[in-house]
């Protein structure tokens, strides 16, 4: 079990910037930066993600322990089974994972994670998680595609309540990474298995079929001339076709 650390501040520019600062100067596995504003939160692949003043959970955590590099590629789609499972019990409803890092809730984007690592001595997991409804702090085009608690299930969740429980889901699941006990929830909570995707690879675009998650958390495509494909959680996006 992970005995977390938390720090918390107002207003940071990114809880990843934060705690990478931290940890490269020395601070122990566990600690965890927790802000209630970030004015540049940081999604995947140089997306930026929006953080309104109160309105979500934003955090950080360090881990040095648990993990190498055989599987430091594990450690986003482990995060997202503690996440989901969080999200579960605070709201009562189905939580969903969109590979690799993102969870949904009736269909939209409720949470993102970004993992970043300095092997072998840390990594960094930043976990956002969208709990009130704020559209307005949002920008338009975004408006169909996130949600928060609130708004699928009319619950108000504070960031102190999904903090208590995120935080130990994360020690539970961390703790047995080397295990991969998590990838049976990770596969059966997929919210896109089954789907025809849209993959965006450096400047390549295409579709296939999701048929499945690997072993090392891979997601298994079937390419129109049958052929099967893995994608590995580098710089790769994908989008689930309607």
């Amino acid at each position: 079990m992970i005995e977390f650390s938390p720090i918390y501040f107002n207003t940071l520019d990114s809880t990843n910037t934060k705690c990478k600062e931290l940890a490269r100067n020395g601070a122990p596995h566990g600690t965890v930066i927790i802000a209630d504003y970030q004015t540049a939160g940081k999604g995947r692949l140089g997306r930026h993600f929006c953080s309104p003043n109160g309105a979500g959970l934003y955090c950080t955590v360090l881990i040095r322990e648990g993990f190498d590099m055989t599987n430091a590629g594990l450690i986003t789609p482990c995060a997202a089974v503690a996440a989901a499972k969080a999200i579960e019990e605070v709201s009562g409803h189905d939580a969903k994972i969109k590979w690799v890092n993102d969870i949904f809730m009736g269909g939209r984007k409720l949470c993102g994670i970004l993992t970043e690592a300095s092997l072998p001595d840390f990594a960094v997991i930043g976990i956002g998680i969208n709990l009130l409804q704020d559209k307005n702090a949002f920008p338009k085009e975004l408006h169909s595609i996130i949600t928060s608690i609130e708004e699928e299930t009319g619950r108000i969740v504070t960031p102190k309540e999904m903090e208590k429980a995120l935080l130990r889901h994360l020690s539970n699941e961390l703790s047995e990474l080397h295990e991969r006990t998590f990838l049976k929830e990770y596969k059966m909570r997929s919210f896109v298995i089954g789907k025809e995707v849209e993959v965006h690879s450096g400047n390549d675009v295409y579709t296939a079929k999701a048929i499945g998650i690997d072993d090392n958390a891979g997601l298994k495509l079937e390419l129109p001339d049958k052929t099967i494909k893995t994608l590995t959680t580098g710089e790769v996006s994908i989008k689930v076709k309607a």
